[in-house]
């Protein structure tokens, strides 16, 4: 009687106790960090908005600067083109050549007069809002005052045009009947019809200056991966549940 010991039944019962609990956690936490790093891989997101080109006769260049605050020369190709994109990078560029000689082949030069060939491209389906149809690519030549702005080139054979309180375009020729520069969720893997990787009141063609064609993006957007704050959140949530198997091996 005098040999048997109680130590084997207290670690018994002491250590089983442990096991689960410090399990359980650990797979909680690797639950809530797939969940996390999930989330962080959905945040992916784009704009849907008009962008604004200008050509060079062979290829496009994402412009700088609003159609109110540019004055385009005479001979000069500009395209508009609705899509959804993440930012100027990633921006799906008109689906027609910056060909003037095409464009305004049918509209002769005058004096005092400035002629400006627009391509005006809605996009595709896939990119318009809910419940509407995007209609056809069209071209036009615009015949201006000679100082007249881009924005007011595009009102001159695209109206109604609608913008918003910065002056961003947000339809043409009525198109799309309403929302501006709305972010969308995305997953990277949608294409234009050139398989590139690509989502109210009126004012008038000369509206508050704008700095660029393109929505801003929201504080804190860091594109398509998680962002810092998610990251740190991770690492915090980690470095807590091995706090926790720590102090109940130190329990035990």
């Amino acid at each position: 009687m005098t040999r048997t010991s109680s130590a084997p039944a207290v670690t018994r019962t002491s250590s089983a106790p442990l096991r689960s609990p410090v399990a359980a956690l650990l797979a909680v936490l690797l639950a809530a960090s797939g969940v996390l790093l999930g989330a962080g891989g959905a945040q992916a997101a784009g704009y849907r908005y008009w962008s604004f080109w200008e050509g060079d006769g062979k290829s496009w260049a994402y412009a700088t600067q609003g159609p109110s605050l540019v004055r385009p020369d005479d001979g000069t190709v500009q395209g508009f083109r609705f899509a959804v994109s993440e930012d100027s990078a990633d921006a799906d560029r008109p689906r027609h050549a910056p060909d003037f000689g095409a464009i305004c082949a049918d509209t002769p030069a005058k004096g005092g007069a400035k002629r400006v060939a627009l391509v005006i491209d809605p996009g595709t389906t896939e990119d318009a809002p809910a419940g509407e149809k995007p209609p056809a690519l069209r071209t036009a030549c615009a015949q201006v005052a000679a100082d007249a702005s881009s924005a007011e080139a595009l009102a001159s054979v695209a109206k109604p045009l609608r913008y918003d309180s910065s002056a961003m375009i947000c339809a043409i020729s009525g198109y799309p009947k309403s929302g501006c520069g709305e972010q969308v969720s995305g997953d990277g893997s949608k294409k234009d019809g050139s398989g590139k990787p690509t989502d109210d009141a009126s004012a008038s063609a000369s509206a508050s200056d704008s700095a660029s064609s393109a929505p801003a993006a929201d504080d804190g957007d860091s594109g398509g991966g998680p962002s810092a704050g998610l990251l740190l959140g991770i690492g915090a949530v980690l470095l807590l549940g091995v706090a926790a198997v720590f102090q109940a091996r130190r329990r035990r």
